[in-house]
C-alpha cells in the first residue's frame, strides 16, 4: 500500500476532483473514445509495437481502423433505437396522456365554468410541459438523424468516429433528458416502457 501510494487515487473518480489530480499528477484524463483511440496511432506506441515485433504499421492501423468502425457502430445502433424509441412510443403515449388531461380540463370547464382554472391549473401546466418536451424530443429525433446522414457520408473512419462522438453522441443524452421528464409525469399504467424505479425495486 505504501509502494503504491504515488499512483492510487481514494477519491471520487467520476468527480471533478480526478480531473484536477490527474492534471496534477500530468496524467493524460481522456474522456472521448475516439480520442483514446487515437493514442494507438501515436509514434510513441507505434515504435513500442514496432520495437517488440508486436505489430506491423498495416496491422497496427488496421487494428485501430477497426475500433474506430466499432465504435461509430455502437452509437448508430444507439441512435437509431433511441430514435424508434422516442418518436413509435414514448411520443405517443405522451400525447395520449396530454389528450387524457385535455379532456379533464375541459370537462372542469364545461362543469365550472370559469372556475375551472383554479381546480385545473396543475393539469393546465402540466400539458404545456408535455408539449414542451415532446416538441424538444422530435426537434432531438430529427437533428439527430440529419447529422448521421452527414456523418455516414465519410469515408475516413477515423474521423466518422470523431463526428459521432463530438456531434452524435450529444443528441442521446438531450433527448433521454426529456424522456426522463416524461417519465415523471405520464401515468405509470400507459407508459410504455419499465419506469426505473420498477427495474431498481421489482423483485
Amino acid at each position: 500500500i505504501i509502494a503504491s501510494k504515488a499512483i492510487r487515487f481514494e477519491g471520487d473518480n467520476y468527480s471533478d476532483d480526478w480531473i484536477k489530480e490527474a492534471a496534477k499528477r500530468g496524467l493524460t484524463n481522456v474522456t472521448d473514445v475516439p480520442e483514446a483511440l487515437t493514442a494507438y496511432l501515436s509514434d510513441k506506441t507505434k515504435k513500442l509495437f514496432f520495437d517488440l515485433g508486436i505489430f506491423s504499421e498495416a496491422e497496427l492501423e488496421g487494428r485501430a481502423e477497426v475500433m474506430f468502425e466499432q465504435y461509430t457502430m455502437k452509437i448508430q445502433i444507439e441512435a437509431r433505437v433511441l430514435g424508434d424509441l422516442a418518436i413509435n412510443h414514448i411520443v405517443p403515449t405522451a400525447v395520449k396522456y396530454q389528450n387524457r388531461l385535455m379532456e379533464n380540463v375541459l370537462g372542469l370547464k364545461e362543469i365550472y365554468g370559469e372556475e375551472f382554472k383554479s381546480l385545473a391549473g396543475n393539469r393546465i401546466e402540466l400539458i404545456r410541459e408535455i408539449s414542451d418536451h415532446v416538441t424538444a424530443i422530435k426537434v432531438g429525433v430529427n437533428e439527430m438523424v440529419e447529422a448521421r446522414k452527414v456523418a455516414n457520408k465519410m469515408d475516413d473512419e477515423k474521423e466518422k468516429s470523431k463526428t459521432y462522438s463530438k456531434k452524435i453522441a450529444p443528441f442521446l443524452d438531450k433527448i433521454r433528458y426529456h424522456i426522463d421528464k416524461l417519465e415523471l409525469i405520464v401515468d405509470d399504467e400507459i407508459w410504455p416502457l419499465p419506469k426505473y424505479r420498477e427495474l431498481l425495486f421489482s423483485s
